[in-house]
């Protein structure tokens, strides 16, 4: 069995963080977390990131539960994004590198 799309974005992105030397981790859902918990959580360079994965064309269909987690965390100077390639993940790292405030990637 292949995988899905969403598993191939997931994977592609995991292997990107390892490659910064970032932190992340992947809630299991199982019943026990916070419902709408973004797909993997991520420390790097002391700044607290999450993103919420999709199969390609896919960043519009979040439900209620993963907007309110995502914009909890926004809130809270976090930075959460909804990405469905991993070159959303490398831009949002460029510009951040680059000085850019989370307000502006999240533009």
């Amino acid at each position: 069995m292949g995988m899905t799309p969403e598993a191939k974005v997931k994977k592609a992105v995991k292997e990107f963080l390892k490659s910064i030397g970032a932190w992340y981790y992947m809630p299991v859902s199982n019943g026990m977390g916070r419902v709408g918990c973004p797909d993997i959580l991520v420390c790097w360079e002391g700044r607290f990131l999450a993103f919420e994965t999709k199969a390609p064309g896919k960043r519009n269909r979040t439900t209620p539960n993963q907007d309110r987690e995502i914009d909890g965390i926004n809130r809270a100077h976090g930075l959460a994004l909804v990405v469905d390639d991993v070159e959303q993940v490398k831009r949002a790292i460029r510009l951040i590198e680059e000085g850019e405030e989370y307000a502006e990637i999240l533009g």
